[in-house]
C-alpha cells in the first residue's frame, strides 16, 4: 500500500471507530458505522490484500468498542465477510464496468445487510441477544434501517474522498 491509502485507510477506520461508540437505540443495541468506512477504503483501493486487512482491522475496532456482551468475535467474523464480498462485488463491476451512483449504493447497502445477518446469526447462536428480540425482528428494524443510513453516509463519503482523491493528484502534478 501507498503511504496516501494507508493514510486514508487509517483516517476512515479512526472515524468508524468514533462513530462505532455512539450509544444504542434499543437497550444497547445499535447500528454499526464501521461498515461505510471500510466499504470506501475497499471501493478506494480495489486490493484483496487490503480488502481483507481492513476487514480484520475494522473487525477488531468494532469489536473492542462493541457494547454487545460477547460481541467481539461476532464483529470480526462480520467485518471480515462483509469486506470480501464488497471486494469481489467491486472487482465484478469495474468488469462489468458499471460502477455508478445506484451500484455503489447497492454495495452498501447489501455490504451492510450480509455483515449484520452475519453478526445477528453468531449472537443468536451464543445467546446473546437482547430478551424479546428475535432474529427477524433485529434484521428488519435495526439491520435494513442501518444499511439505508449506510447508503446515504457511504455515497456522501465516497464523494467527500473522491474530491480529496483529485485535489490530492492535482497538488502533485
Amino acid at each position: 500500500m501507498k503511504t496516501k491509502n494507508i493514510t486514508q485507510a487509517s483516517i476512515l477506520l479512526a472515524i468508524g471507530t468514533i462513530l462505532h461508540l455512539i450509544p444504542g437505540f434499543v437497550g444497547m443495541v445499535k447500528p454499526d458505522f464501521m461498515l461505510f468506512c471500510v466499504f470506501i477504503i475497499i471501493i478506494l483501493n480495489k486490493n484483496f490484500k487490503t480488502s481483507l486487512a481492513v476487514g480484520i482491522a475494522g473487525g477488531i475496532l468494532a469489536g473492542i468498542t462493541t457494547s454487545a456482551p460477547g460481541g467481539f468475535l461476532p464483529n470480526l467474523v462480520d467485518k471480515i465477510v462483509s469486506s470480501l464480498f464488497v471486494y469481489f462485488a467491486v472487482v465484478f463491476l469495474e468488469k462489468a464496468k458499471v460502477e455508478n451512483i445506484f451500484s455503489i449504493g447497492s454495495l452498501y447497502f447489501i455490504g451492510t445487510a450480509i455483515s449484520g445477518l452475519v453478526f445477528l446469526i453468531l449472537m443468536n447462536m451464543a445467546g446473546a441477544l437482547p430478551e424479546g428480540f428475535g432474529l427477524k425482528l433485529m434484521f428488519v428494524s435495526l439491520v435494513l434501517l442501518t444499511a439505508g443510513i449506510n447508503i446515504i453516509v457511504g455515497l456522501f463519503f465516497d464523494k467527500v474522498m473522491g474530491v480529496y482523491n483529485k485535489n490530492f493528484a492535482r497538488s502533485l502534478a
